[in-house]
């Protein structure tokens, strides 16, 4: 069965506020043309592999095309994302809409506590666990309260980078087992739980310049890791690991702070019959 995946077209899409550092120098610079041709080119190669519903994009909301923060999906159920910015507030309704409508059950969190869905939360098929980031967008009491809300293991980790401000900038469970990181955007504390429960013979850790091209916020769907870009050692490192590396511009919305990852979300990731690995804490 194919994987699938929830995308926005960027017909609004746009620098027209800062709220990361990306954003800073980028206000009014986005080209909509060269955005939309990258989108297009994500959303066709994306497709090859796996089913690709859309959502409607809103006026006034530009980020909107980074799904990745729409929420949460594990097991048929959605917990909708609850924004730090008042600039992205906007989006929530338009997301738990879709949720609801597409036949999700809706699982929210308490209060008006920050989460910023599958950017902070990311689902590790091989270990049956969610990492869950905090320190910059989302709180850190979020990895108890999805622990609660779905009954699964979470992990804890302390983000320290304002530029790699959610998870999945910096972060990215493979399949298998592997996991392609930028350590020294977690603290200390993160990074030795992650070694933990990571072997090493698994973890890929990115360069410095990699991190920055976003390689870590990646696809992996189907034996294939779309990003970015990646540098020749990164792509070894890959090859090496049994993945097809399929290189994707995305320049314009790294203005914005996000490229492959951030313009999807997974809707399919299951715990049943996902394959598991005896040697994970």
């Amino acid at each position: 069965m194919k994987a699938r995946f929830l995308m926005c077209p960027p017909h609004h899409f746009g620098v027209s506020y800062s709220i990361n550092p990306w954003m800073d120098f980028n206000v009014g610079q986005v080209s909509a043309a060269l955005a939309m041709r990258q989108w297009d080119a994500l959303h066709a190669s994306l497709r090859q592999f796996a089913d690709v519903q859309l959502l409607q994009p809103e006026p006034g909301l530009p980020d909107m095309v980074f799904t990745s923060n729409a929420g949460l999906v594990l097991d048929g159920r959605a917990i909708p994302a609850h924004f730090l910015h008042a600039e992205r507030q906007g989006e929530h309704a338009h997301f738990e809409h879709w949720f609801r409508a597409h036949g999700f059950e809706i699982a929210s969190l308490p209060g008006e506590i920050a989460f910023e869905g599958a950017g902070d939360a990311l689902y590790d098929r091989s270990r049956r666990c969610l990492w869950v980031a905090y320190g910059n967008r989302t709180r850190a009491a979020t990895s108890v309260l999805l622990r609660g809300a779905l009954a699964i293991q979470t992990v804890p980790l302390r983000l320290v980078d304002p530029c790699f401000f959610n998870l999945d900038t910096c972060f990215c469970p493979l399949d298998d087992g592997w996991l392609l990181w930028y350590p020294p955007a977690l603290d200390a504390a993160a990074r030795s739980e992650v070694e933990r429960r990571v072997p090493a013979e698994r973890r890929i850790a990115v360069s410095e310049e990699d991190a920055r091209d976003f390689a870590c916020n990646a696809i992996c769907v189907a034996g294939n890791v779309l990003l970015n870009r990646a540098s020749a050692p990164l792509q070894r490192a890959l090859r090496l690991a049994g993945f097809r590396v399929i290189q994707l511009p995305l320049g314009e919305f790294i203005k914005a702070g996000g490229a492959a990852k951030c313009l999807t979300l997974r809707l399919d990731e299951s715990r049943v019959d996902a394959p598991s690995l005896a040697r994970a804490a």
